[in-house]
């Protein structure tokens, strides 16, 4: 499956109705949730697909998208149960402001696409910006809101792709905060300057935001001001992913990189992580590299920082440190270029030559 947003020109009336059923949406999944709490709390069990079905019915949406919520809630309740189930302490999933609804989900049916228009129940004809054509059937539809902007999401079901020829060597990529991503051939990959530009302008944005009187216009404003500067920097980094991936994926036939638990990483170390888009870099890489003709590896993240990759031995390092200096064997190269050769070695484990591309059939 492969998502394709396009921008989307609404004239009065449907911006009107869409932002209505975002409203819509928000109420039908507070009220789901309600009726699952209060069913829980009263009899320890939770509601029934029928219960909250006559909710769907009354909600004023489509019948597709009230589908959708349900399922969302349903989802996250499961979600709920799994985590307690292993001893984690897990609430009920949040109630939803205006704030937090952003989009409608059409997961079977209800919309069409026709030339240079895209037809949707219950709102008509909508002007879109097929900016690219789209490869194989179409699945789903969401609406999306961006600031005061609406989008279409579609995925397709994309036809089996016809590798490439890539005939390029095998490299390690150990990704990092100070730069974006060090390569085992010593490459480094910086982080886009402009993107400082634009976190300044949101830094202002904010701030501004929280001088405003609450529930005034002035507010309402600059909060759409903020959304918008939060969509622009969302686009900007995920552009530019795509074109650092495109860059990697047109040089290398094996690409190696860390099995990392970026969630559990970002809840540790902060903001950071998620601001470096790892898990949307790599989500590009792994899709798009069977038609690149190439093949990512994932391998065991554990030392590939401490280990040496001269020797093997374990060289401990403080966080500070940016530098890998081996008592053992003398060898002295950046951190994260040690770490990168690290995770090459452990993905071409057992192949023959740098080029390791062969069956996919890989010891890591």
């Amino acid at each position: 499956m492969r998502a394709y947003k396009y921008r989307l020109y609404p004239n009065a009336m449907q911006r009107k109705d869409m932002q209505t059923h975002l409203w819509f949406s928000k109420n039908l999944w507070n009220d789901m949730l309600e009726l699952t709490k209060q069913t829980y709390a009263d009899y320890g069990k939770f509601s029934s697909m029928n219960a909250l079905n006559e909710l769907a019915k009354t909600s004023g949406l489509y019948s597709q998208v009230s589908q959708d919520i349900f399922r969302r809630l349903n989802k996250s309740i499961y979600g709920m149960v799994a985590r307690r189930k292993k001893g984690i302490d897990a609430g009920f999933p949040r109630f939803k402001s205006m704030d937090r609804i952003k989009s409608l989900t059409y997961p079977q049916s209800g919309f069409s696409l026709n030339g240079k228009k895209l037809k949707v129940s219950p709102f008509g004809e909508i002007n879109i910006k097929l900016h690219r054509p789209i490869e194989g059937a179409i699945k789903t539809l969401t609406l999306k809101r961006e600031a005061d902007k609406w989008y279409a999401i579609l995925t397709a079901e994309s036809p089996s792709a016809i590798p490439k020829e890539n005939n390029g060597e095998a490299i390690g990529i150990d990704l990092g905060l100070m730069t974006f991503a060090t390569l085992s051939s010593g490459k480094i990959v910086k982080k886009p300057k402009h993107m400082k530009v634009y976190e300044d302008k949101l830094a202002e944005a904010q701030r501004n935001l929280s001088k405003k009187k609450l529930r005034s216009k002035n507010r309402k404003r600059a909060k759409l001001h903020v959304s918008a500067i939060h969509s622009k920097i969302a686009n900007t980094r995920k552009d530019w992913l795509h074109k650092a991936a495109n860059n990697i994926l047109s040089q290398y036939s094996l690409i190696a990189l860390e099995n990392l638990d970026v969630q559990g990483i970002a809840e540790e170390h902060g903001k950071g992580i998620s601001d470096a888009g790892w898990s949307i870099f790599t989500n590009i890489l792994s899709y798009k590299a069977e038609g690149a003709g190439c093949k990512v590896v994932f391998v065991d993240a554990a030392n590939t920082t401490k280990m040496c990759s001269g020797c093997g031995e374990m060289v401990k390092k403080e966080l500070h440190e940016r530098q890998h200096n081996c008592p053992y064997c003398d060898l002295s190269i950046d951190r994260d270029h040690n770490a990168a050769i690290n995770i090459l070695n452990r993905a071409t484990v057992g192949q023959t030559g740098s080029n390791a591309c062969g069956d996919g059939s890989y010891a890591v």
